[in-house]
């Protein structure tokens, strides 16, 4: 009885290159959307100084707003909440471009894609590169095979 190693799948050179550079371009549109992703502190800076009186908010009358200090947390919330939001998708497309070296998750990398796609321009870019490349049967069909037939 001979023990048969697994089949490797048939990934051509062509898919394997596509493959390696949208992993690459995922890190690097993962750093540039985190950077990106920070522009809000300045949302959350005058929200601070609001709240703490370093910037006033006065009516048409010149006397203090009532509502000032609500102004200030909307301005953290908000900004905190576009921070977050940034730096999470930043985290996850680094991650899909790992699992598109390793050949795994392919679900992931797909949904990963997909929301890339509303970021004009180098996400919709590589969204629209990556979702063409990942449905290829091939390439599906790579992400499908056991790990140890990776290595």
């Amino acid at each position: 009885m001979s023990h048969q190693p697994p089949s490797l799948p048939s990934l051509s050179v062509e898919d394997a290159n596509h493959l390696r550079l949208l992993s690459i371009f995922h890190y690097v549109v993962g750093g540039i959307t985190a950077l990106f992703s920070l522009f809000p502190l300045i949302h959350v800076a005058i929200g601070i100084g609001v709240i703490t009186g370093a910037m006033p908010m006065n009516d048409s009358n010149g006397n203090p707003a009532e509502d000032g200090r609500m102004v200030g947390w909307v301005f953290v919330a908000l900004g905190g909440l576009f921070i977050l939001a940034g730096l999470t998708l930043a985290a996850f497309t680094v991650y899909a471009g790992r699992c598109l070296s390793a050949r795994r998750r392919h679900t992931l990398c797909l949904v990963v894609a997909a929301f890339l796609c509303m970021f004009m321009p180098f996400g919709t870019v590589l969204g629209v590169f990556t979702l063409v490349v990942l449905l290829r049967p091939s390439v599906k069909a790579a992400f499908d095979a056991p790990a140890s037939v990776h290595s």
